[in-house]
């Protein structure tokens, strides 16, 4: 063997063990018409619901001025002479310092509510909770108005991304394409096609594959995100070739070429 041919075998084993991410691989939504608009009806989304440990943060309106409070109770407690509502001007001039008030969902599912005591809210969406609240505490105020809003709301996204971490977010209509960009969207070598949710509802665990070069994603029934969604990013091989253990490997290869063209040059 000529030593044209061991540099040729050489140079081969570079390029194969460095090569390139394959550019068909990278593109997401690939199956989505270039050419034309493309329109459909949204039907693959399922509102969030509450789960146990969910901290919710509940604020209550109504005629009863003074006693909103109660269960509002880190408010500043309204002083009915100064703070009366202006019925003149048809404006409740109320201060409200701090008008987020944190609930914790036991893990029984249930909202500990004072005075009204135990309310079970496990499985139902914050405008189902809102309602529910309304009615209960109908018994105390008149004419209340209550809402409802889940405070920690988060997901994490891990792996072959930008920014892997824990992100938190306010809109409940959090779509998986949207907690990518947080983290900085996928690296090259990332594996678009194969994407993974992690996701844990009523005590049970899914490992749910997604493929993002596919715009089938749009009407996924996962495609908005739950709270507490992992999402991973598996890196694909080149990305795996790079590391350092298989740069020593690749090294070591190297030489054992060099040495046998050395070899094979002199005889």
């Amino acid at each position: 063997m000529s030593l044209k041919h061991l540099n040729f075998i050489f140079f081969i084993v570079i390029l194969f063990s460095f090569s390139c991410t394959s550019y068909k691989s990278v593109p997401y939504f690939q199956d989505l018409r270039q050419d034309s608009i493309t329109r459909e009806a949204i039907t693959n989304y399922t509102p969030i619901t509450i789960q146990p440990g969910d901290l919710l943060r509940i604020h209550v309106t109504s005629m009863n001025n003074d006693a909103d409070y109660v269960f509002n109770y880190n408010l500043e407690r309204p002083n009915t002479l100064t703070n009366m509502p202006d019925i003149r001007a048809g404006n409740d001039n109320r201060t409200e310092p701090n008008s987020i008030v944190s609930y914790i969902i036991d893990k029984e599912g249930y909202l500990h509510l004072p005075i009204v005591g135990l309310v079970k809210v496990s499985g139902l969406t914050t405008d189902q909770t809102a309602r529910l609240v309304e009615t209960k505490v109908q018994e105390v105020l008149t004419k209340p108005t209550v809402s409802v809003s889940i405070q920690n709301l988060k997901v994490s996204v891990l792996g072959d991304v930008g920014r892997p971490g824990t992100y938190n977010f306010q809109d409940e209509k959090l779509t998986l394409n949207e907690a990518i960009g947080y983290a900085g969207d996928l690296n090259a070598t990332g594996i678009r096609n194969n994407i993974l949710i992690i996701r844990e509802v009523d005590g049970k665990r899914e490992y749910i594959p997604m493929d993002l070069t596919s715009k089938k994603i749009f009407t996924s029934p996962y495609y908005y995100l739950k709270n507490n969604d992992v999402i991973y990013v598996k890196p694909n091989r080149q990305k795996i070739i790079s590391s350092d253990a298989s740069i020593q490997t690749v090294s070591l290869l190297i030489s054992a070429l060099s040495v046998l063209a050395i070899f094979i040059t002199r005889k």
